[in-house]
């Protein structure tokens, strides 16, 4: 293919990155914008992590960045590629009608306050995706296979003080159990919406977070947990920084009528797992709560069985070096009663904080 009908091929790409409501930068200064960071600003998985649990840098993404969407509308802001007239479901369509197949990946934070935020963060593959890779078993796969795989890391790049010892500067959600999480899945893309506010945890520290938003930078990849010697090193699926967003700088999503949202596949879930160094004050409290309540007002019922499995598990600092401890200490935050436990990782849904510093050992 030569370089002219290369860059026409993907023209479209560009146009959907610049169609925002807020402007595609350079990663080193991007105010109320977005940008690519580097890979290797995460670290995952090496390839002897089940051994030896050392991790390696994230290096390049297996996806290509396609766009992303700060929007605010009076209705809580879901399955949008399924609407017709979404400016990033058109070009997919378009791209389609030329005889092209590109595959899109599309991960709707739900943010819980009154003005319904929602920032969506697009990724697209250009070839078709390997058979039998973690990301076709992801694909194809079922509730359970999707919980226990699908994981966010968040860096705080720049922030203050406080969110950044709410938050920690460097953390590690894997699907699981305390946020309500919805997959629609269509022929050329799946997208993950996720209800942040239906875990009394998360929308406390998002309701932390919002209101330094405008102060904030933040990094958040995504991957698919690798959890055999095959599935290893991790690959980074993808990411994006976000930095300084301004609440009103938020486009206005107008919810699809019938005719113009699709109905397609989904399967539901849940999902959380946060952020490290929840909230400050420790105690001795470990009864989780059985309801959780976003900014308004609204109460979002979870199961018992799932709050007390719940549980957030943070590895060691030094658990790349022999002989490290484990520790286990309970944390209580003003909104109701968690454990941080200091353990291994596992694949049952539950929440694992890794310090920065552990991964440069």
């Amino acid at each position: 293919m030569d370089c002219s009908n290369g860059e026409v091929q993907h023209q479209w790409m560009e146009d959907v990155k610049a169609g925002g409501a807020v402007p595609f930068l350079d990663p080193d200064n991007c105010p109320n914008g977005w940008a690519t960071p580097p890979g290797d600003t995460f670290m995952v998985r090496g390839p002897d992590y089940l051994a030896t649990k050392v991790k390696i840098q994230g290096g390049e993404y297996l996806l290509k960045p396609l766009g992303f969407d700060w929007m605010k509308s009076p209705a809580k802001i879901c399955e949008v590629l399924n609407n017709k007239t979404h400016r990033v479901r058109k070009a997919i369509d378009d791209e389609v009608s030329r005889g092209n197949q590109p595959f899109v990946w599309a991960f709707n934070l739900q943010l819980p306050s009154k003005d319904n935020y929602s920032a969506i963060f697009y990724f697209v593959s250009l070839e078709p995706v390997p058979e039998g890779s973690l990301m076709d078993q992801f694909l194809k796969g079922d509730e359970a296979f999707r919980k226990s795989r699908l994981k966010l890391i968040a860096n705080i790049v720049r922030g203050p003080w406080i969110v950044r010892t709410a938050v920690g500067e460097q953390a590690i959600c894997i699907l699981g159990r305390a946020l309500t999480c919805k997959y629609t899945q269509g022929s050329n893309f799946i997208e993950i919406d996720v209800d942040v506010g239906s875990s009394i945890v998360a929308n406390a520290i998002v309701h932390l977070a919002f209101g330094y938003v405008q102060t904030l930078t933040v990094d958040l990849a995504f991957l698919i947990e690798g959890q055999t010697e095959s599935e290893l090193p991790e690959r980074l699926l993808g990411a994006v920084r976000f930095s300084e967003l301004n609440p009103g700088s938020a486009g206005v999503y107008e919810v699809p009528s019938e005719e113009q949202q699709e109905s397609a596949p989904f399967l539901p879930a849940r999902l959380w797992q946060g952020f490290s160094n929840m909230l400050h004050n420790p105690g001795n409290s470990r009864e989780p709560s059985s309801t959780s309540q976003s900014t308004n007002g609204s109460l979002h019922k979870e199961d018992a069985d799932e709050n007390t499995k719940g549980s957030l598990h943070k590895e060691d600092v030094d658990d790349n070096t022999a002989g490290s401890s484990l520790k286990e200490d309970g944390y209580e935050s003003a909104t109701g009663s968690f454990d941080k436990e200091d353990t291994e990782e596992d694949s049952n849904g539950s929440l694992h904080n890794e310090d920065a510093d552990e991964n440069t050992k």
